[in-house]
């Protein structure tokens, strides 16, 4: 077939020049030639995967490495922060330093998707081994379902790097089949289904593994001292307050949101301390994602077994609770994930502070918006608040007189809002109790695995890890009667309580039922969640024995 026209490549001085041509067999007498004026003409690109992250999700980087004859120099592109440009001056260095020179070639780096900002060092070795295949050095293929992940030093070590167990976690869900990576000892042994781990130390370890070599090294196992399981603090301890062990061991079996209110001293800040020896040890799964956050936000906890028990002072700002920075990292909502947020003195906190916990209570989960980016970190926790009644702490204390005035009280009332007070599924009032009392209470042990039966039925019901603290009114419809809901309803418009409170307590009748193994919500439980909504005045309007507030009322005055 005749061509009237041919455009070829032709280079001069780093540049590329289209030539039109109405003769093909004056430039070309064969297509071998022109093929071999090609691959002489043109370096190959290369592209290597890694993962990137935005908080804890990972999403797919592929660093485009490009090598061609000109002056020595490197250039990344991409969206690079200051730590990802300074990756080519280690890269340089590590390449010339284990013998592999970068003598007139000029290296362009694109980091797609491009829109995306990038930062830290995990690029560095991709960035490296991109390098080397784009050079030639490399003759083994690069697989795209095989990700790299860790810092250069001078010398051609590999390094650990922030956030690697969020990487792993990610490589999964973006169905990386191997990742490569340096050993750190302060990580403990991983297991992720579908995913190969391949530990490395130096450069030259991933160049042989490429090459099918075989890069086993023998790492030392580090000596440390057995995690605790459970918290040296135990229920049995605590003397007295049975009305608020019962309404805490609801708490913890449905991931309900408990608000405490009492004089000081009573036992508020005891009870919220005392409260993760009941709860449930963390799942492998649980444990990751602990450990991920707290790598990312570069703080330590006491085991990673235990579920983390997050106790901010109220003088912490809005960024330290909610999270934040220029890179935003985690903050306390966000390290109490699958654990406790313990807000003590909640009436000192900012009134700032406590609406911005609105969307984590509600969702979940905190989302913190920067020019450059989003980034969305999960915050399911449970929600424990202690308050005093008044700014000295004693209105209505029939043992110490108030020295506050009317406009002192309502402003410390106010500073918590009605939405937050909405959110609260749980709300008890302490007095001091006597110490004389004899009577033995059960032992967190005991209680533990009274919660971890009512979570194993929770689990069933909903077919994934979910409580009733966070269940849909279509996942309760069938645990309760019409009766049961139009008496409910009757209550609500009575007292003008919101859709949410009516809520609250269905969840709350759901968890005490699943406490007590049964099917259906009872009305004793129905009774039971609105006395601990301190509806207990209002019950005579339900055609039921009012047993459990009276017994409620009881325990009342007994902690008297």
């Amino acid at each position: 077939m005749p061509i009237s026209e041919f455009l070829y490549f032709s280079t001069h001085h780093d540049s590329i020049n289209i030539v039109k041509n109405t003769n093909l067999k004056h430039l070309l007498h064969s297509t071998k030639q022109f093929k071999k004026l090609q691959k002489e003409t043109f370096f190959m690109s290369t592209n290597v995967t890694i993962i990137g992250l935005k908080g804890l999700e990972g999403y797919r980087i592929r660093v485009e490495v490009h090598v061609k004859d000109g002056m020595e120099s490197i250039a990344v592109v991409g969206l690079p922060d200051a730590s990802v440009k300074e990756s080519k001056e280690r890269v340089s260095s590590a390449l010339h330093y284990m013998g592999f020179p970068l003598v007139e070639k000029k290296i362009v780096v694109n980091l797609s998707p491009p829109e995306q900002k990038k930062n830290g060092p995990l690029f560095d070795m991709a960035i490296a081994l991109g390098i080397l295949k784009s050079g030639g050095f490399i003759k083994a293929s690069i697989p795209v379902d095989i990700a790299f992940i860790g810092a250069l030093s001078l010398d051609g070590t590999i390094h650990p790097v922030e956030g690697m167990i969020a990487v792993v976690l990610a490589a999964r869900k973006l169905k990386i089949h191997k990742l490569i990576l340096p050993y750190d000892p302060t990580i403990p042994a991983l297991d992720i289904p579908k995913v190969e781990l391949v530990y490395i130390e130096t450069l030259q370890d991933v160049i042989d593994h490429l090459s099918g070599q075989p890069t086993l090294h023998f790492i030392q196992p580090i000596n440390k001292p057995e995690e605790p399981t459970t918290s040296k603090k135990d229920f049995s301890q605590i003397i007295g307050h049975e009305l608020a062990k019962r309404a805490l061991e609801i708490a913890a079996a449905g991931e309900h949101y408990v608000l405490m209110d009492g004089p000081p001293g009573c036992g508020k800040s005891l009870l919220a301390e005392t409260f993760p020896s009941i709860l449930p040890t963390l799942t492998q799964e649980a444990q990751l994602e602990k450990l991920s956050l707290y790598q990312l936000a570069k703080a330590t906890y006491p085991s990673l077994k235990i579920p983390p028990f997050r106790h901010p002072h109220h003088s912490a700002s809005a960024t330290s609770i909610i999270g934040g920075g220029t890179n935003p990292k985690p903050g306390e909502v966000s390290l109490a994930h699958n654990g406790v947020l313990f807000l003590d003195e909640l009436g000192e906190f900012s009134k700032k502070t406590l609406d911005m916990l609105r969307q984590p209570l509600e969702n979940e989960k905190v989302t913190i918006s920067r020019v450059h980016s989003t980034v969305t970190y999960p915050a399911k926790f449970i929600f424990l608040a202690a308050m005093n009644p008044c700014p000295c702490g004693y209105l209505g204390s029939d043992r110490h007189y108030c020295t506050c005035s009317e406009k002192q009280i309502k402003n410390y009332k106010t500073r918590v809002s009605g939405p937050i007070l909405d959110r609260m599924d749980i709300l008890l009032t302490l007095n001091p109790v006597s110490l004389n009392t004899s009577k033995v209470s059960d032992t967190s042990d005991t209680i533990r695995k009274r919660i971890e039966k009512a979570r194993e039925i929770q689990y069933e019901r909903y077919g994934k890890e979910r409580c009733n603290g966070s269940a849909s009114m279509e996942e309760l419809t069938n645990s309760i009667s019409s009766t049961q809901l139009d008496t409910l309803q009757a209550i609500s418009i009575k007292l003008g309580l919101s859709n949410r409170v009516q809520m609250k307590i269905i969840r709350l009748a759901r968890t005490i039922s699943d406490l007590a193994a049964d099917k259906n919500i009872t009305d004793e439980a129905l009774e039971e969640a609105m006395s601990l909504r301190k509806i207990t005045t209002h019950l005579t309007f339900m055609k039921i024995p009012s047993r459990i507030g009276e017994s409620c009322h009881k325990q009342q005055k007994d902690n008297q």
